[in-house]
């Protein structure tokens, strides 16, 4: 059976292979719409609107029935005494009906005391509403009534604080009081002491046994403190002169020092204090404790310890690098006006100085006596009477002295030894 129907082939776009990819980046165009019936054109919300009347705000001025300018009655606190009157109140430009309507003060109800009126930016001058509102000055404190430090000069009844007591006692230190405050090695008047507390002067104070045998092992050192070293901690790279303290630098002592037997052991150099400073370019005797008590006897504010010194100068009138520098036979070319401002009259730190002991030994070497112990003190008092130190060596402390001890060894303080 045959048809004349010719068969159908499918015919392939020719184009379409052709055709590249879209570009993601590139502009898209509008849809085009298809011919149809005119659509209606809805209304812009950018199309221009018709001018409205402004609507005046809440208590602004309008017009009555007969065109006179009536004002709006207000309600706060601005009118002390005024009630609501009866019928809705009024809201301004809010919609007074509907779902968005606020709802009215016979819905919400009426206090018997109307609520206080907020301030409105439009009722008040131009600019004032954006700055804040300034706060009240507060009320000027009462001058209070000077109170002196009772640990120090005491109150009506003459009470100090505990650890003062024991110090001024002669007990311990204030920091060695406070410690055995807090271990509750002090009795007040028979009742363990709490720290910082006021005690009367009749007021027994007892030290328990325990405080008396720490107390005990406790140690005082004498070293020769050699040249290059610092009394307190070490500065500007050099070493303190604590580092010297050990069982090498021990002096063995002589017939009259033996040591008392004592012998090194390494906490003696636990909490050494020296007591006096030294230059770092003097030398001499110092003095490091572990007791506080003898701190507080030779560094205290009360101190009155005698400290000797030799002191090797010459006479530069015009500084030490200057014309006219004297280093032989010092004493026949010095001021004898100038030598009586060092024993009397000369001011450090704009403080007068302590009145001081000034003799010469021989040409060239004076003699200090002093009972005061600013920095550099020495050097400084001879600057200002134009002498330069060359050397200076302290040999005595109290009742203490220097003696035959080598340079860079140490000994204890003997039992019967004191510095008073």
């Amino acid at each position: 059976m045959t048809t004349d129907k010719k068969p159908s082939t499918l015919k392939l776009n020719p184009g379409a292979a052709k055709k590249s990819k879209a570009d993601p980046f590139a502009p898209r165009r509008a849809p085009v719409r298809p011919p149809g019936p005119a659509r209606a054109k809805s209304v812009s919300a950018s199309a221009p609107k018709p001018p409205r009347e402004p609507s005046p705000g809440y208590g602004a001025q309008r017009s009555g029935p007969d065109g006179e300018r009536t004002e709006r009655p207000r309600y706060g606190a601005d009118r002390p005494g005024s009630e609501r009157p009866a019928g809705p109140r009024p809201t301004g430009d809010r919609p007074r009906s509907g779902p968005g309507a606020a709802p009215r003060g016979d819905d919400r109800g009426w206090s018997e005391r109307p609520a206080p009126r907020r301030a409105d930016s439009r009722d008040q001058p131009h600019g004032a509403g954006d700055r804040p509102q300034r706060a009240s000055a507060p009320a000027p404190r009462p001058v209070q009534p000077h109170r002196p430090d009772l640990a120090r000069v005491g109150n009506v009844r003459g009470e100090v604080r505990l650890n003062k007591r024991m110090a001024d006692l002669g007990l311990c230190s204030r920091r060695e009081a406070d410690e055995w405050i807090a271990r509750g090695w002090v009795l007040v008047n028979g009742e363990p002491a709490v720290m910082g507390m006021p005690v009367a002067p009749d007021a027994q104070v007892e030290v328990l046994p325990q405080a008396r045998h720490q107390q005990a092992g406790q140690v005082t050192i004498l070293l020769h403190k050699p040249m290059g070293y610092v009394s307190g901690q070490p500065e500007d790279g050099h070493e303190a002169a604590a580092t010297l303290i050990g069982a090498p630098s021990q002096w063995r002592g002589d017939a009259r020092h033996p040591a008392d037997g004592r012998r090194f052991a390494p906490e003696h150099t636990r909490g050494l204090a020296p007591c006096g400073r030294l230059d770092i370019d003097s030398v001499g005797l110092l003095v490091l404790t572990q007791d506080g008590r003898i701190a507080r006897q030779l560094i205290g504010e009360n101190s009155g310890i005698e400290k000797e010194y030799l002191v090797r100068v010459h006479y530069a009138p015009n500084g030490p690098h200057g014309a006219g520098v004297v280093t032989q036979d010092v004493q026949a070319v010095f001021p004898a006006d100038k030598l009586a401002l060092l024993r009397h009259g000369l001011s450090l730190d704009d403080q007068p100085l302590k009145p001081a002991q000034v003799d010469w030994m021989n040409p060239e070497q004076l003699r200090f006596i002093l009972k005061e112990g600013k920095k550099r003190q020495i050097r400084r008092m001879c600057e200002q009477v134009g002498l330069h130190v060359v050397g200076l060596k302290r040999i005595r402390i109290g009742n203490v002295v220097l003696g035959n001890l080598p340079v860079g060894q140490w000994r204890y303080l003997g039992a019967g030894e004191s510095f008073a």
